[in-house]
């Protein structure tokens, strides 16, 4: 053999060296690459499963938050229609009981005298609509003392607008205690509203968050 064959055989044996040697970093930079493509596919795979999650939640919570909504507007004008009910009831009964004129003569003077002790004034009007001013008139001046020893009380010329009982005041309109059927109506309507929706929701209105715990 001589010496360019022996130079031959040695390019080409060098050569396949680095044929091999480039081939198993090929090899080893494909399985790289493929390892981290299947990596971030892993990591996208759990970030959109993750957003759709997310997103599924979120529209479950809506829809739980619209039905509580739509059972809250329900129920407030459930409540809203009894409190009327209630209200037209005690209206009735007013109307029922005014037409007991002794019964509602001795309430009046009830309500007189617990608003004049409420004001302190000595000179108070008292109010009243038209038909109650005339059942009131008669014997004023004994039903006023009765009503109110220490205080003077006048009775006004003109007629409320209030469906029974009286407002009383001072003599330069700066206190006044609205003992009137719509005044008393008027405070005692929270209450109604309050026992009504205590009926309505004996535990009140709780649905829990389901998205806890």
């Amino acid at each position: 053999m001589n010496q360019v064959e022996e130079l031959e055989r040695a390019i080409l044996a060098r050569a396949e060296r680095l044929a091999n040697e480039y081939r198993e970093r090929a090899n080893r930079s494909r399985d790289n690459i493929l390892r981290e493509a299947a990596e971030k596919l892993r990591l996208r795979e759990q970030r959109e499963e993750a957003i759709a999650k997310a997103l599924g939640e979120r529209t479950f919570r809506q829809k739980v938050q619209a039905s509580e909504q739509k059972m809250q507007s329900h129920l407030d004008q459930v409540r809203w229609n009894l409190v009327r009910d209630v209200e037209g009831r005690l209206t009735e009964r007013m109307q029922a009981f005014m037409d007991n004129e002794i019964a509602y003569l001795a309430h009046l003077q009830g309500l007189i005298r617990q608003s004049a002790q409420v004001i302190e004034r000595d000179d108070l009007i008292v109010e009243a609509n038209a038909r109650d001013l005339k059942r009131l008139e008669a014997h004023w001046q004994q039903r006023s003392t009765t009503a109110a020893a220490d205080k003077r009380l006048t009775l006004a010329t003109d007629p409320i607008d209030v469906l029974g009982g009286v407002v009383v005041r001072d003599t330069e309109n700066r206190i006044r205690v609205d003992n009137s059927f719509e005044g008393r109506l008027e405070r005692l309507r929270p209450k109604i509203q309050q026992t009504i929706l205590e009926r309505l929701l004996p535990n009140g209105f709780e649905t829990g968050n389901i998205f806890s715990g």
